[in-house]
């Protein structure tokens, strides 16, 4: 929350939803209908976001109820998040704290009664510990709360510059305090970007690459946007990790993320563990591409029920420029040579 509030003004104006679903790494297909929500609806979205996250925290230390109120919304936060976006495993795992919000009463309705049942025991044992008739502590038993409540005062002192670090203005965040790296500060989407771009791999078997008549085929990744035509995935709470990486490589060019020229000499080679990461070789069953490039566009939504959206297309993608020039193996030796990669795909 405190990143997303020093991080982009869209978050203190209300209107970073506007653009979220649409540039989010992975949108799925209810992000395509999202996205199309009255602009109203955005700023509630936002609104809500900011007191979920700034907010609904505090109600831990304010009693039971309270406490559960926390874990429900903070559940219903992160499942409307699982069904918005592929973000992943995160919003599954966000969840597992929030269990711990629901006491015994709570979740008892969950469980079937019953002499022999599993809440008719722990009931006993609730009765025996509070009539003190319970067995007494032994060593092991004692070592074990030792254990964890020095472990519960280590955690709290190596949370004190992660607390002091969240209260200062100039706060960093996804960042480990001390070398243990047991504590940490987390934060997402501190700013939103407000247009989409992709880099799409090319290859093309013409032994000029500069030739008019090249025919250049897309490759096609698990996930992310290529085929206009190709609906938004659904993979949540898997990852494609690859994917995911092409996101952030599309915010930057190809001298900041080299690994993307080392995956083109991967696709020269025909390597097979590098296409099993891909959805679609369009040289499969043929000899691999002579040339790979990267082109970079611009994609958006179509909208629902318009020109692009009768023609089967869920994106509208316009050329921005390349994004890494047309290579050959041969091209590639120095370059992998230099940096010590593998010799493989780069000969």
């Amino acid at each position: 929350g405190l990143i997303k509030i020093r991080g982009d003004t869209c978050w203190r104006d209300l209107t970073c939803m506007d653009f979220h679903y649409e540039t989010q790494p992975v949108p799925n297909p209810m992000s395509y209908y999202l996205h199309r929500s009255p602009w109203w609806f955005h700023r509630f979205e936002t609104l809500s976001n900011h007191f979920l996250e700034l907010v609904v925290p505090f109600f831990l230390f304010l009693g039971r109820r309270m406490c559960i109120l926390h874990g429900l919304l903070q559940i219903l936060f992160q499942v409307v998040l699982i069904v918005s976006g592929n973000l992943s495993f995160l919003n599954w795992l966000t969840i597992v704290p929030s269990l711990a919000c629901f006491d015994d009463a709570t979740l008892g309705p969950l469980f079937p009664s019953g002499l022999r049942s599993l809440k008719c025991r722990v009931l006993a044992v609730q009765q025996e510990d509070a009539r003190g008739a319970g067995p007494r502590p032994r060593l092991g038993c004692l070592v074990r709360r030792a254990a964890n409540l020095s472990l519960g005062v280590l955690v709290a002192w190596l949370s004190v510059p992660v607390v002091l670090n969240l209260l200062n203005s100039k706060q960093i965040m996804n960042t480990s305090f001390g070398p243990l790296r047991i504590v940490n500060s987390y934060g997402a989407f501190g700013s939103i970007t407000k247009e989409r771009t992709e880099v799409i791999l090319q290859g093309t078997a013409s032994p000029n690459a500069s030739a008019p008549d090249a025919v250049w085929e897309d490759y096609e990744f698990k996930c992310k946007p290529g085929d206009p035509r190709r609906r938004p995935c659904l993979i949540s709470p898997y990852h494609y990790r690859l994917d995911w990486l092409m996101w952030f490589a599309a915010f930057g060019t190809y001298e900041h993320n080299e690994w993307v020229i080392h995956l083109a000499g991967k696709l020269l080679a025909n390597d097979p563990e590098a296409l099993s990461l891909l959805a679609l070789n369009p040289f499969s069953g043929r000899d691999p591409p002579r040339w790979v490039r990267g082109e970079h566009y611009r994609y958006k939504f179509s909208r629902p029920g318009g020109r692009h959206a009768a023609e089967g297309k869920w994106w509208v993608r316009k050329r921005i420029g390349p994004y890494f020039p047309a290579l050959s193996l041969r091209d590639l030796q120095d370059y992998f040579r230099a940096r010590e990669w593998p010799p493989e795909a780069g000969q």
